[in-house]
């Protein structure tokens, strides 16, 4: 394999579209998912379509020791990575004290900390060869508070902060990190988190743009990225240094009403 990437949440949506893209500059590319199925139909599509390779792996990343084992299984492999996405993740709607402990949780795990895992991870190595590229896929929400969306706002937050922080780390090395935050996308996350009932998701961009402004933004080693974002979208996201907390909070918490 060469020139490889690994991608989290493979198998679909904006995932598969990271996918779609490496493979059709003639990466390589390992495949994470938890959907089994998903995975072996992406392996076969660009498999055939691109003739690269694809290496697969099932995992689900909500587990404490995924990420350790798939650095693992990439190591037995002899796989080297040339870029980490970080893409998967997922949120849920709902009031803190009434949603499931569990699926926050779990959630926490997914958005926040195999991601830090996996980061951990693969950077050492990535440092050691003085060439390596990640991108972590945060959301613009990340630039808010979100009452309704309490802890998925929160886990997107870290995801922007942490990223933009190992990027000032990086200064002076041919490595870098990348952030890329999308605005409502078209995918399956929308319907799973029940998020695409909410009146953020009026305009949702295409899961191909998103990703596309994405991975040309961590070919060229930006910190940060914003993408599906409609004007007036953008026009609201500049402004909010300057509303007050109190009414900053009022107009997200009806956001999430529906």
């Amino acid at each position: 394999m060469k020139n490889v990437a690994l991608i989290t949440g493979a198998a679909s949506g904006i995932g598969k579209e990271f996918s779609k893209l490496h493979a059709q500059q003639g990466g390589s590319i390992v495949a994470v998912d938890m959907n089994s199925e998903g995975l072996k139909s992406l392996k076969s599509e660009l498999e055939s379509n691109f003739n690269i390779e694809v290496y697969t792996i099932t995992k689900d990343l909500s587990r404490i020791t995924s990420a350790q084992e798939i650095y693992g299984e990439i190591k037995t492999q002899n796989i080297t990575i040339d870029y980490l996405i970080n893409n998967a993740g997922f949120g849920g709607v709902g009031k803190f004290h009434e949603r499931p402990l569990e699926q926050d949780l779990a959630m926490i795990q997914v958005n926040i900390v195999a991601l830090t895992l996996l980061t951990r991870c693969f950077l050492p190595d990535f440092i050691t060869r003085d060439f390596g590229k990640i991108l972590n896929v945060s959301s613009t929400v990340s630039l808010l508070p979100g009452p309704g969306q309490a802890v998925y706002f929160a886990s997107k937050a870290f995801v922007t902060s942490f990223s933009n922080a190992i990027s000032g780390e990086l200064e002076n090395t041919n490595v870098s990190m990348t952030a890329l935050l999308p605005g409502a996308t078209q995918t399956a996350f929308g319907n799973h988190s029940g998020m695409n009932k909410t009146a953020i998701y009026k305009k949702p961009a295409s899961a191909k743009d998103v990703a596309t402004k994405g991975y040309e933004a961590m070919l060229r080693g930006d910190i940060e990225v914003i993408a599906g974002l409609p004007f007036s979208q953008k026009l609201e996201l500049s402004l909010i240094p300057f509303i007050p907390k109190k009414t900053l909070l009022k107009r997200v918490n009806k956001q999430q009403t529906f």
